[in-house]
């Protein structure tokens, strides 16, 4: 496990001002943003959103793609922990290990409170950060929040970061967790029926990629996937309207997904699945999925071409857009009050899907 973050006195007192500022009425968030209601592709940007991004441009932070790997994950557990609020009380939190590829992995364990002692349903959960930044400390409120709103237990997974470990590492350490699960259900408590796997960024790339890995192998596969605006399709072969629209000022930038698939592949258009699964030859007979993307987002356009891939192979998907949020919402629910509803609404949505029967 990696050391916990100290914020210094100086960056306590400028949370404390942000988060009163975020407070102030919508339209005193736009002014103090600097700018008019930024409104694209016929979307309007969240006041809050609107000001955190304004702040966040007035800090002139290192771009990321010009730090080492190692100042760059420092700087986002530094953010991570600065956007953090109280956390948010479930039963009870574990730090365990289950095995990856390479030998043991990370792992938090999150049961909700008064849980049934029968087998309960299980979200394992992938972090995302572009397959180089982020562990479980920087998801561990987001984690939280799926485990007490959606009231299953949520199994938290580390996995190996590029560029020390590249393409196709964190694929293989999610497909040996999976396997680790399913052998290891009693132990964790989970009906092996109602395992669902699920992730955000990168992390819901890993989900959507050992989902189909599972299913077209014949053995245990997951009952349900839950992709928090997926990084889906690496390649350069389509067009998304939405990579150029919000290229710069909206959180993640195309520069910094440049930077992630350079660390993560070394640079090339790989059509391979494991990384881009949009091509994927056969998407028939996967679990069904609920795929969330943000309206601001660069992502947006190839997660939504990856739903209706799903849908046209005969998939079952739930296709859920969050018009007013950006990139990384799932982090931002102590900052951001339309964050928080929404990442609430999804962990109920996803209660929903692992009660309903299996397709199988």
């Amino acid at each position: 496990m990696t050391d916990p973050v100290r914020l210094r006195r100086a960056d306590r007192a400028q949370v404390r001002v942000v988060r009163a500022l975020l407070k102030l009425p919508p339209r005193w968030q736009i002014r103090l943003s600097g700018k008019p209601v930024v409104q694209v592709d016929g979307l309007t940007l969240d006041p809050q959103l609107q000001l955190l991004l304004a702040v966040r441009a007035r800090r002139h932070l290192t771009p990321l793609p010009q730090l080492t790997p190692t100042a760059a994950r420092r700087q986002v557990r530094l953010d991570a922990a600065a956007a953090s609020g109280p956390p948010i009380a479930v039963g009870s939190v574990t730090d365990r290990t289950v095995d990856g590829a390479a030998g043991p992995l990370p792992a938090r364990h999150y049961r909700p409170s008064g849980i049934a002692p029968d087998p309960q349903p299980l979200l394992i959960y992938f972090h995302g950060g572009g397959f180089v930044l982020c562990d479980l400390d920087t998801h561990d409120q987001t984690c939280r929040l799926l485990c007490r709103y959606a009231g299953v237990p949520v199994l938290s997974v580390d996995y190996r970061l590029a560029p020390e470990h590249p393409f196709p590492a964190a694929a293989e350490d999610a497909a040996a967790a999976l396997s680790w699960v399913f052998e290891h259900a009693a132990e964790l408590g989970a009906d092996p029926a109602r395992i669902a796997i699920g992730g955000d960024s990168a992390g819901a790339n890993l989900a959507a990629v050992i989902s189909a890995e599972a299913a077209h192998a014949g053995g245990p596969t997951p009952a349900a996937q839950l992709l928090l605006y997926p990084a889906i399709d690496r390649t350069d072969q389509a067009v998304y309207p939405s990579l150029e629209l919000f290229a710069d000022g909206f959180f993640l930038t195309r520069e910094e997904i440049d930077w992630f698939k350079l660390n993560y592949t070394g640079g090339l258009d790989l059509i391979d699945p494991r990384l881009s699964p949009l091509h994927a030859k056969d998407l028939s007979g996967l679990p069904p999925a609920l795929l969330v993307t943000a309206g601001f987002d660069p992502l947006r356009d190839e997660g939504e071409a990856y739903a209706a891939a799903l849908r046209a192979a005969g998939t079952p998907v739930v296709l859920r857009r969050e018009p007013s949020l950006i990139h990384g919402f799932a982090n931002m629910i102590d900052l951001s009050r339309a964050a928080r509803v929404a990442m609430i609404e999804i962990a109920k949505q996803l209660r929903d899907l692992l009660e309903q029967p299996s397709p199988g």
